[in-house]
C-alpha cells in the first residue's frame, strides 16, 4: 500500500463526492475514495492495453460503471470461461454476480476510468495503488 497526497479513504463516515470528477481526476490505478463496515468505493485508471485482472468475488456482487474510455468486460462461470463478453465505453455499467469470474481490459488509447463498488469491502481501508504492479506487489491483495 502506498501513502500518497491524493484523496484519502473518507470511511466509515458519512461522505459526499462528485463521482464523476474524483473519476476523471484519479491518475492511480485504484484509489480507496469509502470503507464502510458493508460497502466500499473505489476508482481506477486502467492504462491502454492493460486490465483489472481476472478474479472472482465468491461472496459479494460488485458494480463497475465507466465513466471514460472504452474497454472489454468479460465474465463467466469459471477462468477458462468467460462465455460472456461485451465491449463498454462512457457511462457504461458492469454488473458482476456473486461467483462470477471476471475481467475488464483496456481496449482504447486513453486511459479507461471506472469507479467500483463492492458490498463487503475487498481492499484494506485507505489503499492507494499507483499502478498495477503496486497492486500486485501488495500482500494485502487477493
Amino acid at each position: 500500500m502506498t501513502v500518497s497526497s491524493e484523496p484519502t479513504d473518507q470511511g466509515p463516515k458519512p461522505y459526499v463526492v462528485d463521482i464523476e470528477k474524483a473519476t476523471l481526476d484519479n491518475s492511480n490505478y485504484r484509489t480507496t475514495l469509502w470503507t464502510g463496515t458493508n460497502l466500499q468505493l473505489t476508482v481506477m485508471a486502467i492504462a491502454p492495453g492493460d486490465d483489472i485482472g481476472l478474479e472472482v468475488h465468491d461472496d459479494h456482487d460488485q458494480f463497475i460503471r465507466v465513466e471514460s474510455g472504452e474497454g472489454k468486460a468479460q465474465m463467466g462461470p469459471a477462468k477458462d470461461d468467460l462465455s460472456f463478453e461485451r465491449m463498454v465505453g462512457d457511462d457504461d455499467v458492469i454488473m458482476v454476480p456473486a461467483g462470477s469470474w471476471h475481467n475488464v481490459t483496456n481496449t482504447g488509447t486513453e486511459p479507461l476510468k471506472v469507479y467500483s463498488l463492492y458490498g463487503p469491502p475487498e481492499h484494506v481501508h485507505g489503499t492507494v495503488h499507483p499502478t498495477k504492479a503496486d497492486e500486485a506487489a501488495d500482500p494485502t491483495e487477493h
